[in-house]
């Protein structure tokens, strides 16, 4: 695979999983709400979902790639847009913070395995980033099937957010979040022009 690329992804990947969101919500308010077991419960769910979302990406994405390949271009330059987006949004959110309620009833590890998959799951920044962003970085010159490197970039999502969501479960601290989705957002928009000047 093409180095350059990867590492641009993993940067990108690492400020993206930082910006606020439903699974960084949901991750911050079980650990608040029933502690830091329950929180990392919920990071397991949310890597499981992304786990499905890469299955699924390798397999149809690639495919639809392989008869469309027109359609590559295209769809890196509507991922670079969404990228713009995310961060005017993520910056703009700052000025109104909302701190996630911790859950007033515990629930067993199950629900909370079961919730945090289906939160990943149904998570349109998630189904983005499968869709439109991740395609942006691989590359049909290498030799290496679309699939397998779809299924490497997923993979390495996966880890992404098992590192930085356990993390976010350990410490607990919503200020230091925040303070994160400031820089996260700002360089977004870096990112963003880093994509689209590389192809």
């Amino acid at each position: 695979m093409d180095a350059r690329l990867v590492v641009l992804f993993l940067g990108m990947d690492l400020l993206l999983i930082c910006t606020p969101g439903p699974d960084m919500l949901y991750v911050m308010a079980r650990s608040l709400g029933q502690g830091r077991r329950t929180g990392l419960t919920a990071v397991a769910g949310i890597c499981s979902g992304y786990t499905v979302h890469t299955v699924l990406a390798a397999a149809g994405l690639a495919a639809a790639l392989r008869t469309v390949p027109a359609a590559l271009p295209a769809i890196r330059y509507a991922g670079a847009g969404y990228l713009i987006f995310l961060a005017i949004k993520t910056l703009a959110s700052l000025r109104n913070p909302t701190t996630p309620v911790p859950g007033a009833t515990p629930q067993p590890a199950g629900g909370v395995l079961r919730q945090s998959m289906l939160t990943a799951l149904l998570n349109p920044k998630g189904v983005l980033l499968y869709l439109s962003l991740m395609p942006q970085f691989i590359s049909t010159e290498t030799g290496i099937p679309l699939g397998f490197q779809l299924a490497a970039l997923g993979l390495l999502h996966v880890a992404n957010c098992a590192v930085l969501y356990g993390l976010l479960a350990l410490t607990r601290t919503p200020k230091a979040a925040r303070r994160i989705s400031a820089v996260s957002g700002t360089m977004l928009l870096v990112v963003a022009a880093a994509t689209l000047g590389t192809h």
